[in-house]
């Protein structure tokens, strides 16, 4: 007979490793040093033990350490006590995604990042459930004794094959495309999340660079859709999703994309009503100039939030863009009718195209609408200080439209130098924002504060990410990766469910590039290599039922 098994009302497609921390950032001297610190490095099994051979770390009252876990990281930490002194002790604990954080106040919105917890005797406890790389021990009380045989951290992630891939002769871009993948799979908890530490919630905008690194990267294990679904279920008509008139495009733009990457027809025909009100809402709001007339909250990201004509310059374009991927679904869908009215809108669109200026995020949203040449606008506006007035979020709109314009050593240089500069600080994953301004003077995230320096986390960030409050793994900002299989591997769907690929190879300053994109029907791998006459040697692999049409090279 069969032991029955518990009830289990929805089972966690997650998994739990432990990871055990690399080194002791810093430890108190007085009144009393750690003891035997270095004991927490050594992995176990991290099971308490009565009689052991094993050395332990003791700390005593008012004394604390910092550990480092080697890499950003969702979940908590496991104590596992030995012969505490009162039996039941407590503690501070301080969970950090810079050293800065740790030793400081971090923020508590989202996620508990600063709590007093009491650890038990001969025993284990887990703490916490946030974002974080750094963990800050303090014993409180007085007379306190706690003996401590580990500290792993417990991360929760989707443990996922990483079914797309790539590489080069460039090892920074290599960092770079596995440090975005990495950061998106962290967020891919519950639901496709913006922020493991901050911002735990689905923001649709902030979605789709994620699923753009997710359909370049993973298979579907269903967390895309659940979360497109949760965004569209808690939205009734005519209201817009997370409350953003422009949140309510990027659903249709990320349905288009997650369509053409993944073709679950099923799927996409849950979608129908909603789809087709939602585009006929949003047509609505074209007056008959061809001007976009969207209503409040109207944003695109940060730092384009105080500017009013740039907010109305890339919402023309993102509404342009969203009619566009509207109009491909409706044809998928067979509503012809539907279909022929966005292509009219956008038509009327044309007669209105708002200057920009040079704002980047609002020109490239323009170009990727169809409403401005892209190697004009490259030349008038993105490659005008390429580094300046980026954000990690809309970054990747810009390497889009500068790879319109054609412009890809370009891109490849903002990616080395915004991206990477990330990661000379100590970054392990992508940050929620970032200006390269702030490294002048500016200490690693993975150090202490250095006095007469600039503390990264700390003295820097702006709006709602100031200061610690500032995410240092934020989907969002994965755009990286998604591009350089997009356009370098030059890999993309034609078809629906990438029955057919276009594949055409854009290697810019690099001498060969190599890598795969994951499809329904397996991955397509390539390789590309300059010749010595200026041309590129391409070998392709194709699974069954997935044809190319169209490849150069």
């Amino acid at each position: 007979m069969k032991t029955p098994r518990p009830p289990v009302a929805v089972r966690d497609p997650r998994v739990r490793d432990l990871v055990w921390p690399c080194r002791v950032v810093w430890t108190t001297n007085a009144p009393h040093a750690p003891e035997d610190s270095a004991s927490l490095l050594e992995q176990h099994l991290g099971q308490a033990i009565v009689h052991t051979s094993r050395p332990s770390c003791v700390l005593r009252s008012g004394v604390g350490l910092v550990l480092d876990y080697g890499r950003e990281i969702c979940g908590g930490v496991r104590f596992v006590t030995a012969d505490n002194h009162p039996r039941t002790c407590r503690v501070r604990v301080r969970f950090g995604e810079s050293v800065s954080e740790a030793m400081g106040a971090p923020n508590n919105d989202h996620a508990m990042h600063d709590l007093t917890v009491d650890l038990p005797w001969h025993g284990t406890a887990e703490i916490g459930n946030t974002g974080f790389r750094f963990v800050r021990v303090d014993v409180l009380g007085e007379n306190t004794i706690v003996e401590l045989r580990g500290v792993p951290a417990v991360s929760v992630y989707r443990d996922l094959p990483w079914r797309g891939a790539f590489r080069c002769n460039d090892d920074r871009l290599n960092r770079i495309w596995e440090t975005g993948a990495y950061t998106v799979q962290l967020n891919m908890q519950d639901y496709v999340w913006d922020g493991i530490k901050r911002d735990r919630l689905v923001w649709l905008g902030d979605m789709h660079p994620e699923v753009r690194v997710i359909c370049s990267v993973f298979d579907d294990d269903g967390v895309v859709p659940a979360s497109l679904d949760l965004a569209r279920d808690n939205t009734p008509l005519p209201g817009c999703i997370n409350g953003i008139s422009s949140y309510s495009l990027w659903w249709i733009i990320i349905q288009r994309d997650w369509f053409f990457y993944k073709g679950n027809r099923d799927y996409l025909q849950a979608q129908r009503e909603y789809l087709v009100r939602l585009l006929r809402q949003f047509m609505g709001y074209v007056d008959p100039a061809g001007r976009e007339t969207l209503p409040p909250v109207r944003f695109l990201d940060w730092p384009t939030s105080e500017d009013e004509a740039a907010k109305h310059a890339g919402l023309q374009g993102l509404l342009s863009w969203a009619l566009a991927a509207g109009a491909e679904l409706c044809e998928v869908l067979g509503e012809s009718a539907c279909a022929a009215d966005c292509r009219n809108v956008r038509a009327r669109m044309r007669a209105h195209v708002p200057a920009a200026g040079r704002n980047k995020q609002a020109n490239a949203l323009l170009v990727l609408g169809g409403l401005m040449d892209p190697v004009c606008t490259n030349d008038a506006a993105l490659a005008v200080r390429p580094l300046s007035g980026l954000s990690t979020f809309y970054g990747y709109y810009v390497l889009e439209a500068r790879a319109r314009a054609g412009d890809f050593v370009g891109a490849l240089n903002v990616i080395r130098s915004y991206w990477g500069a990330m990661l000379d600080f100590g970054a392990t994953t992508f940050w929620e924002d970032f200006d390269l301004d702030w490294i002048r003077n500016a200490s690693p995230i993975d150090e202490l504060p250095v006095a007469g320096k600039d503390d990264l986390h700390a003295d820097f960030g702006n709006y709602c990410y100031k200061g610690l409050r500032h995410s240092l793994c934020h989907g969002w900002a994965g755009g990286p990766t998604a591009w350089l299989g997009a356009h370098i591997l030059g890999v993309q769907p034609a078809a629906p469910g990438c029955s057919q690929v276009t594949v055409k190879p854009n290697l810019g300053d690099l001498e060969w590039a190599e890598g795969a994109l994951p499809t329904p029907r397996g991955p397509v791998r390539v390789r590309h290599e300059k010749g010595g006459t200026g041309g590129i040697h391409t070998e392709l692999e194709l699974p069954p039922g997935v044809t190319v049409r169209r490849t150069t090279g």
